[in-house]
């Protein structure tokens, strides 16, 4: 299994860029693909953005491209997810995951094996 590490969270003001960032450690394998979720409290857990290591294809959740870009930094092993005007209901912890089994982009939270800590973002009006 990789090792993930979410930064970048924190509170901004409605309107504001953010960037988070994940950064892969461990034996990345051939078959590889990244996601971002996000979650709130009472709530399960809600795609956000997948992205191909090897091909950087990517897959949106619905209604959230267009404000959010998944991207992907291979020499340094890290994964982006650039989120423009922000506003109040993207408040959540987003955490980044690793599908080790497949390069298929998933949806699902349950078809990734390796997930990050967390990072808190905090969006005000």
């Amino acid at each position: 299994q990789v090792q993930l590490v979410e930064s970048g969270g924190g509170l901004v003001q409605a309107g504001d860029s953010l960037r988070l960032t994940c950064t892969v450690s461990g034996q990345i394998p051939s078959t590889f693909a990244m996601g971002w979720f996000r979650q709130v409290p009472g709530k399960e857990r809600a795609f956000v953005a997948a992205i191909s290591w090897s091909s950087g294809d990517t897959l949106y959740g619905r209604s959230l491209k267009g404000r959010f870009t998944v991207s992907r930094d291979n020499a340094k092993n890290t994964v982006y997810l650039q989120v423009n005007n922000v506003a109040p209901e993207d408040t959540a912890v987003y955490s980044c995951a690793a599908d080790s089994l497949s390069t298929y982009l998933s949806v699902f939270a349950i078809n990734y094996d390796s997930w990050g800590q967390g990072t808190q973002v905090t969006v005000s009006s």
